[in-house]
């Protein structure tokens, strides 16, 4: 039985369509994963085979049985986009994860949305209520059900869509990158049950997977897309004998050279001490996320930043970026200047660059990409002030460095998620910054633009007066350059 059949099909709408007419099946009993580069069209796919795009009439069928209903009751898709309110919440703005002062009685606790969306996905039976805490203990949720939504780091917000997804009973469960933003425990977890549900439920799962060599052994079949085709499938066994192995370098010599030897700016900060910290505490009400943190990062060493989801990773790079206001009640110092003694944040702002997936969020204007990677000259979310043609030059110079050549035109939410990574890691190099904090930099990327990511960083070090703070939950993606490291553990 053919749960979806795609024969020979196009879309309605002609920027919707792939470069030829798309095959594709998922019989019963067949567990997908769907693979292919940035951009190549694998978003498209999957908005094809949910009915988001749709087809012209009999170029897809579904059959999930005599469940009748629509195809959205039987096909769930999770994107795992960083939201702390609904899909479509445009009111979040870079900073508010961090600002006490927009939390209030109307913000939702994770206990308050998971009991809606346990309520909405079916009745309240023991046997749904055991599955509940079941998915609970697995993904270690107890201790975060009293926690505002708005303070979950990017990896407890993908187990909390995860439990939430989870709850209800679809036939056809799509998942986009569900293991990003995942600590290593994490992730085999999140495998284990996925298995356990393909084997014990009638539930069967895609997963759109831009690392391939994430496949977990549950799946069946692999469909690859490239350049907007959809190629034919091929079993888990087949795919894996003909993958071929990550690139072991891609950016050029001659782009490599140009980085190191780009000329150097006028007004650098020359500190031996560029982050320092002593005794730092930070506590949202009864919570404590950093206890009496001490730590000094000196002038051009290069830092990995480790430790579980919730552990307070993106917390103490709220503070060295000057996004939390409870940096200026602690003893920290940037650049040899000590927080709150009359420097403005725009002023350390000029000397840091940085990318994250709370950023990433942020960036929902539909703007040219050009202008995105502009805006980190001018340290704003949006552009507020026009770069003139030089700056523009200098940004789209950044962008072929990334592989972006030929988008610069090309606005932000019609670009694929892994190309708006790398625009806004364009966006975090394109001032030559003194320190580069980049968390998760390679979220979303295939297996060639981490490796380019990674070039471009090891590169960018080896320049004079630069400094390097990198998170990853990826021990193989941290760059060869790494020689101090900082692993947090979680506060119960």
């Amino acid at each position: 039985m053919k749960t979806i059949e795609i024969r020979n099909a196009v879309t309605k709408k002609p920027e919707w369509a792939m470069a030829q007419p798309v095959d594709f099946t998922l019989e019963s009993g067949e567990h997908l994963a769907i693979v292919g580069r940035n951009g190549a069209g694998k978003s498209m796919l999957v908005d094809m085979i949910t009915g988001r795009h749709p087809l012209f009439p009999d170029m897809v069928k579904y059959d999930f049985g005599d469940d009748g209903g629509l195809v959205s009751d039987h096909i769930r898709h999770i994107t795992f986009r960083d939201t702390y309110g609904g899909d479509n919440d445009r009111t979040y703005f870079l900073q508010q994860r961090w600002n006490q002062m927009e939390i209030d009685e109307e913000t939702p606790t994770v206990e308050r949305k998971l009991e809606e969306a346990y309520r909405l996905a079916g009745e309240d039976t023991p046997q749904r209520r055991a599955l509940q805490q079941h998915i609970y203990e697995l993904f270690q949720l107890d201790h975060l059900l009293d926690k505002y939504i708005i303070l979950l780091s990017s990896g407890e917000l993908r187990k909390f869509k995860l439990a939430a997804s989870l709850f209800s009973d679809p036939r056809v469960l799509i998942m986009d990158n569900p293991f990003i933003g995942l600590d290593a425990a994490t992730r085999d977890q999140l495998k284990e049950l996925l298995a356990t549900l393909s084997a014990e439920r009638r539930l069967q799962i895609i997963l759109v997977l831009a690392k391939s060599d994430e496949i977990p052994d549950f799946i069946t079949h692999v469909v690859e897309v490239k350049d907007m085709t959809v190629l034919p499938k091929v079993t888990l066994a087949e795919y894996r004998k003909s993958r071929k192995p990550s690139p072991t370098r891609v950016l050029s010599a001659e782009k490599e050279d140009a980085i190191v030897n780009l000329p150097y700016r006028n007004k650098e900060y020359h500190a031996q001490e560029v982050v320092g910290m002593r005794k730092v505490s930070i506590r949202y009400g009864a919570r404590t996320i950093l206890k009496e943190l001490d730590w000094t990062v000196c002038n051009g060493e290069r830092w990995s930043l480790s430790g579980q989801n919730g552990s307070g990773k993106s917390t103490l790079l709220s503070l060295v970026c000057a996004d939390n206001p409870q940096s200026y009640a602690c003893d920290i110092s940037l650049f040899g200047h000590k927080r709150g003694s009359g420097e403005s944040i725009w002023d350390i702002k000029k000397h840091i660059g940085y990318v994250s997936p709370e950023m990433h969020r942020a960036y929902q204007k539909d703007l040219p990409a050009v202008r995105i990677v502009a805006s980190g000259l001018k340290d704003s979310v949006g552009l507020y002030a026009k770069p003139n043609e030089e700056e523009y030059e200098i940004c789209r110079w950044w962008m072929d460095i990334f592989g972006l050549q030929g988008l610069y035109d090309r606005t932000f939410l019609k670009l694929s998620s892994g190309e708006q990574r790398l625009v806004l890691l364009a966006r975090a190099f394109v001032k030559d910054p003194e320190l580069l904090i980049l968390d998760e930099p390679l979220h979303g990327l295939d297996d060639v633009n981490r490796r380019l990511v990674k070039d471009i960083v090891e590169a960018f070090c080896r320049r004079n007066n630069k400094t390097l703070i990198f998170v990853t939950h990826y021990q193989e993606e941290l760059p060869s350059v790494i020689d101090h490291s900082l692993f947090l553990k979680r506060n119960v």
